[in-house]
């Protein structure tokens, strides 16, 4: 049973601004099955287009930005939207109008998810396009949730090594966010070597340690995609944000350790967002 469902609150809305990844394991195809799985309901706007399989992505068609921004007004003016997921922007021009929107309509949760190169490698978003992510659209994330190397482009450095390393960017990543309310950064540990994927958590002041272990499994695409549109559904049932990320972070564990169940594909195949049903 979902938190909406045992609760008196409302079943939550949330959104997932992103690609289209045509094997649905990343972008809004995994971001709506994710949300859907932890009892919200998914809307999606569409920012990029993609030719893409689990072994690689082999063309990029972007949206026209005044298109994503009329796709957001339209959205918003007629759906309580309780949640925001961030995913693939592609290029800055998107970037920029979808920053525009957020200031418009202030979602009360919005998860960003720097999205910048694909399980196969390719890159996903334009080199002139950080500045705008970390300049326009970082301003208006109440939770940030970076890889090492996409932690790395961010504040302009190389990925960290270690824990004690993950946590000075830790904090170096909350001090570029805004100051106002509730921020976090959630700050995934999965490129460190060895079996622990250990992440952190922090808003200014607790740094917490979510540990968990490395699951054998190439069935990985989209893991972070899936993470961050289980924490856009599990915020606005949650008030504990920790508590919300501890969850996630296991429903995302549960999809992977149930992902070989699933055949799709011949390259880095899809969690399974559904491991609880079928």
């Amino acid at each position: 049973m979902s938190t909406s469902q045992a609760g008196s609150r409302p079943i939550p809305n949330a959104l997932s601004i992103a690609g289209v990844d045509p094997s649905g394991g990343a972008g809004v195809l995994a971001d709506v099955k994710a949300m859907s799985a932890l009892g919200a309901y998914g809307c999606a706007v569409i920012a990029a287009l993609t030719a893409q399989n689990t072994q690689g992505v082999t063309g990029i068609a972007p949206v026209p930005p005044e298109f994503v921004g009329l796709q957001i007004d339209t959205l918003f003016a007629d759906v309580r939207i309780d949640a925001v997921k961030i995913g693939m922007l592609g290029q800055r021009p998107v970037t920029l109008v979808v920053a525009e929107k957020l200031a418009k309509w202030l979602p009360a949760h919005v998860v960003l998810d720097p999205v910048m190169v694909a399980k196969s490698g390719d890159h996903l978003l334009e080199r002139d396009a950080v500045g705008a992510l970390r300049e326009a659209l970082l301003p208006h994330a109440t939770m940030l949730t970076p890889n090492l190397p996409e932690a790395g482009v961010l504040l302009d450095e190389r990925p960290v090594e270690t824990v004690k390393e993950m946590r000075r960017v830790a904090e170096r990543l909350r001090n570029i966010m805004a100051y106002s309310g509730q921020r976090w950064v959630l700050l995934k540990g999965g490129h460190l070597p060895g079996n622990d994927t250990i992440d952190l958590l922090h808003d200014g002041d607790r740094m917490i340690e979510l540990p968990g272990h490395r699951i054998d499994t190439r069935n990985t695409h989209g893991t972070g995609c899936t993470l961050s549109a289980a924490l856009a559904a599990l915020l606005p049932q949650i008030d504990d944000v920790p508590e919300a990320a501890r969850r996630a972070k296991a429903y995302l564990a549960e999809a992977l350790r149930h992902a070989d169940r699933l055949q799709v594909g011949s390259g880095h195949g899809p969690t399974h967002h559904f491991h609880a049903w079928w």
